[in-house]
């Protein structure tokens, strides 16, 4: 049990806090659609339970992918991570059907224009509060995306510079980041057709906010499962390849690079690298320089293993010119 709990504490801090937020809006749509029958609070209350699961699901996930290597699985489990994601979003789509579907059907028969004041109010308040919350999620997330990526996170960058730095984030902290910032907008989208059936009388105005928010939900399911199905197949990552060659080539004793690259498991990074030196080196120099090299990668954020090989010089090169060459030439 304590292995358990030790496991949980290394989950996705803002996988949980996601989830447990939306379980908590996913209730208030839920009282606010039985009280009015919206249905744009309905394609909401839906959103919000995908999301709820779906974090929650990633947060477990994230937790039993820090499990250490045994002798089964002597790669650990790393990849769980991305086979979690896989299966939560299978109810995210399934939500995000009947969201569209439901949507649709109010367009072709748009129910009879809320004249209620206090339903009115009800409606908003709950989706004011909703965007509140969400738009804190989506803060906290914004910030860690910033910091995985080696970015300042000081004012409203986690809601402004975040998005430019996504895809260096971790599976769990970009899928968060990714389903709040659709919350958020779909929370200002419904009230925004509410205000429009009640002060227009166009009452297809909900139906269509409930088809959009379903097609915003059915392109969070592409994108999670486009890139979770690429982690679980195993996947380089080529920012932190270009940074470990620069690492290696620093040394003086390295000639170039035979090859590098940099395999994910979830949110850890495996390092292979095979280098050319000069053929008079001795056994242990060539040793040293190994350990000397390799202690600076495993330095480097997420990078859980390296594996470094030599072969010698061959006189031609093989790694692209760094940066520093071409200048020089």
């Amino acid at each position: 049990m304590k292995d358990i709990f030790s496991l949980l504490k290394q989950g996705s801090k803002s996988s949980l806090i996601a989830s447990i937020v939306n379980f908590i809006i996913a209730g208030l749509k839920g009282v606010a659609f039985l009280l009015t029958a919206n249905v744009a609070m309905f394609a909401e209350m839906m959103h919000s339970i995908g999301d709820a699961i779906n974090q929650l699901f990633v947060y477990i996930g994230s937790s039993l992918s820090k499990k250490a290597p045994t002798a089964r699985f002597p790669f650990g489990f790393g990849r769980l991570v991305n086979l979690v994601c896989l299966f939560a979003i299978i109810v995210v789509a399934i939500l995000s059907y009947e969201t569209i579907r439901e949507g649709i059907h109010h367009i072709v028969a748009p129910l009879p224009t809320e004249t209620d004041t206090t339903m009115l109010l009800i409606n908003i308040g709950v989706l004011a509060g909703a965007a509140l919350l969400e738009s804190f999620v989506l803060y906290k997330a914004g910030k860690e995306v910033l910091q995985q990526a080696d970015q300042p996170y000081d004012g409203l960058k986690p809601l402004t510079k975040s998005f430019l730095c996504i895809k260096r984030a971790k599976p769990a902290t970009k899928l968060v980041f990714m389903e709040d910032t659709v919350a958020t907008a779909g929370a200002l989208l419904a009230i925004t057709a509410i205000l429009i059936a009640r002060f227009t009388g166009f009452g297809a105005s909900e139906g269509i906010a409930s088809v959009i928010i379903g097609l915003m939900m059915f392109y969070i399911v592409y994108k999670v499962f486009m890139e979770n199905a690429a982690g679980v197949l195993g996947e380089h990552d080529p920012h932190m390849e270009a940074r470990i060659s620069q690492i290696v080539l620093r040394h003086a004793a390295i000639k170039d690079i035979k090859k590098l690259f940099v395999l994910k498991e979830g949110d850890s990074l495996h390092v292979e690298v095979v280098a050319e030196i000069d053929p008079d080196l001795t056994s242990r120099q060539v040793n040293d320089i190994r350990n000397e090299i390799e202690a600076v990668i495993m330095e480097q954020k997420h990078v859980t293993d390296v594996n470094m090989e030599f072969e010698l010089d061959d006189g031609q090169r093989t790694w692209p010119e760094t940066q520093k060459e071409m200048d020089e030439r």
